[in-house]
């Protein structure tokens, strides 16, 4: 059934720990800012999908995540990416189409793959890596490694035949797989209320017997709670979990959308209470951190971005000659 937090143990969410997630998000937020600003003056090109907005969900999940664990993200996973800590320079190599990127500049933003920080696939189909994540589960279940597999998707995607597919699979084999869809309220240039029939995602948990959470994504406290239940219990071999994080998209689907289908006062709401800076003032209100101490971390969190870039800039374009390198297979006899 779908369940409260409140229901379950609550795991106690101390100083280190938000600031830990403040951190993790602050330096997602910081990467996506330079990444868009660096494309509307020019200087770089290509499709890019900003998650700004939704930054506490996977600072708040790989807080509880082990090294080891597995993330599948989708194209709009810029923050997944970042938070479960692939390398910025392997990251921004690989958006720019370079050859020492994660993929060798084949992948681009929708492909985003590092195997050694746990970031397994970025899927660049609607809902493809639900299924993918199951698969990965599966693998961890059969190698009894204790590792567990997340998957983050938008509220569009749990309109596809896939998503009810793997939630079935999952369940019926109690897989180590952490279901997280980010609701962010719009499917591509659809509202989630034009779109979706039930009022909550984690609802369709119930159909198939699995823990559903129904959760603020811009709460650091209740994400990180949701969080630790649901990793938790997967690593315990008591099945998967769904965790449907709220939160909202401030930027339109794509980089040039003119986002006149979200109406203005609601979009300005959102951006009034962007859960990022929201959590850097409660920080240092609470005494965690000082105003100086908090500012330190954002300049070495900033220092890193701008080396990121700087090497990207810089790096080589991959080889004409490299062209059909890892595209085709080769035939055997």
């Amino acid at each position: 059934m779908t369940s409260s937090i409140a229901e379950e143990v609550e795991p106690v969410v101390d100083a280190d720990i938000l600031v830990r997630i403040f951190t993790t998000a602050a330096k997602a937020k910081l990467y996506d800012d330079q990444y868009r600003a660096m494309m509307n003056a020019g200087k770089v090109g290509g499709m890019y999908y900003s998650a700004r907005g939704q930054e506490i969900i996977p600072a708040a999940i790989n807080a509880v995540l082990a090294p080891d664990d597995y993330v599948v993200t989708m194209y709009r996973g810029v923050h997944d990416q970042v938070s479960k800590g692939v390398p910025l320079r392997t990251l921004t190599a690989e958006l720019f189409g370079r050859a020492s990127g994660s993929c060798k500049g084949k992948g681009g933003p929708m492909h985003i793959t590092d195997v050694a920080s746990g970031l397994i696939v970025t899927t660049g189909v609607v809902g493809s890596g639900i299924p993918i994540a199951v698969g990965v589960g599966l693998s961890a279940q059969m190698r009894r490694s204790g590792q567990v597999a997340v998957v983050n998707f938008g509220d569009g995607a749990a309109n596809i035949g896939a998503f009810h597919e793997a939630l079935n699979l999952a369940s019926l084999w109690k897989l180590p797989v952490v279901f997280v869809c980010q609701n962010n309220r719009y499917a591509e240039y659809t509202s989630y209320d034009q779109g979706t029939s039930v009022d909550q995602i984690a609802k369709r948990g119930a159909a198939y017997s699995m823990r559903s959470m129904h959760v603020d994504g811009n709460d650091p406290e209740a994400m990180y709670r949701a969080a630790r239940i649901a990793i938790d219990a997967a690593r315990a071999g008591d099945g998967p979990s769904l965790i449907e994080a709220v939160t909202y998209r401030f930027e339109g689907h794509m980089m040039g959308d003119t986002k006149e289908y979200q109406p203005a006062e609601e979009l300005k709401a959102a951006i009034d209470a962007d859960p990022v800076p929201r959590l850097r003032d409660r920080i240092i209100t609470s005494g965690y951190r000082t105003e100086i101490e908090v500012a330190a971390i954002e300049d070495e969190l900033q220092k890193e971005i701008d080396d990121a870039f700087e090497y990207a800039m810089a790096a080589p374009l991959p080889d004409i000659a490299d062209l059909t390198t890892d595209v085709y297979g080769t035939e055997t006899r």
